[in-house]
């Protein structure tokens, strides 16, 4: 059971709400979040919402049996739009598109790569600056000071900035250069962060889990929303199969089950759901058409000579043209729509 709250009411009113609704036999968690304050009730017992629905206060009241409640599309049938400022938006209804480098490497790139997305439209760029490694020779990213540079050179040209956290310590020192925190596969179910983010007001992109499932991804986001984040963004990355034959399985099956079961916004990471440079547009573009809000996708000037992740990155030419096909395929979709 969702309980919304008023904006005016009084805490009288609430004690008295929360009192009656335990009497039934629910226990209550009160959220509050950026955007509402709420009553969570979790319990089993039959009940007729009226009873509580007349009481002073409430905004409104719902039933959703989800283990996810705050997520859930049982409760807000409206789509969650992203506000990042300066008119861009990810939302329903929309396509935005996401593109840099795996990783942050130098001035030289950074103002490359901007320049690139500038040239293409394309208003938000991602990267790594502490990067998850399998092998800890591999590099592993410049870090704070990395990052600061980045926002210098990102904020004078509007572009905003996806980059992935990876530790609680984190959060603070990032807050100031981030528009969207990026959890990344590994960090999925690291719950201590999840809580954590849920105490900031900046946009939260989580990634599914290497294997995880839908469920889980779902259940990932309602510990941010829960911990009092409604800026949320779900990412469907591929997940690990027993196929080799790619570097992961890009399961799009997981796109219209998530915004069928959610109001969150979901967009799709090609890149990494593949793995292979030759195939990532088919699949973003695929990504599109199977209901996506947007596109998150590596490019570098010279792949080749990337960091990390060259095997997946486009160069600056077939990034271009993806970023054409995107908008292209976006507008066929929104045509079969009106059908």
């Amino acid at each position: 059971m969702i309980i919304q709250l008023k904006q005016d009411i009084t805490e009288s009113q609430k004690d008295s709400l929360i009192a009656e609704v335990n009497q039934i036999g629910y226990k209550i968690t009160e959220v509050k979040t950026q955007l509402g304050d709420y009553l969570v009730g979790i319990g089993k017992k039959d009940f007729d919402i009226r009873q509580i629905g007349k009481k002073e206060g409430i905004e409104d009241i719902h039933i959703v049996s989800d283990e996810y409640k705050l997520v859930s599309k049982k409760w807000k049938a409206k789509p969650t739009s992203i506000d990042l400022g300066n008119g861009i938006f990810i939302k329903d209804g929309d396509m935005a598109v996401i593109a840099g480098p795996c990783s942050i490497e130098s001035e030289d790139q950074i103002r490359k790569v901007i320049a690139h997305l500038k040239e293409n439209n394309i208003k938000m760029m991602r990267g790594g600056v502490f990067k998850p490694r399998s092998s800890p020779y591999a590099f592993r990213g410049l870090g704070i000071d990395g990052l600061k540079l980045w926002y210098d050179l990102a904020k004078e040209a509007g572009i905003k900035i996806v980059t992935e956290v990876m530790q609680v310590s984190q959060i603070e020192e990032m807050y100031p250069y981030v528009d969207i925190y990026q959890v990344g596969a590994r960090n999925t179910q690291n719950f201590n962060l999840l809580d954590e983010l849920g105490k900031v007001d900046k946009a939260v992109m989580i990634k599914r889990g290497i294997s995880g499932t839908i469920e889980e991804l779902l259940q990932s986001a309602e510990y941010v929303f829960s911990g009092g984040n409604e800026k949320l963004i779900l990412c469907e990355r591929g997940i690990r199969t027993y196929e080799r034959a790619s570097r992961n399985t890009l399961d799009l099956n997981a796109v219209p089950i998530l915004k069928a079961k959610s109001h969150l916004p979901v967009i799709v990471d090609p890149s990494h759901g593949i793995g292979i440079r030759a195939y990532v547009p088919q699949m973003a573009l695929s990504g599109v058409m199977s209901g996506a809000d947007g596109i998150i996708y590596e490019t570098h000037e010279i792949p080749e000579k990337a960091y990390s992740d060259g095997q997946q990155t486009l160069d600056f030419a077939q990034s271009s043209l993806l970023a054409e096909q995107i908008r292209k395929t976006f507008a066929l979709r929104k045509t079969f729509a009106l059908l």
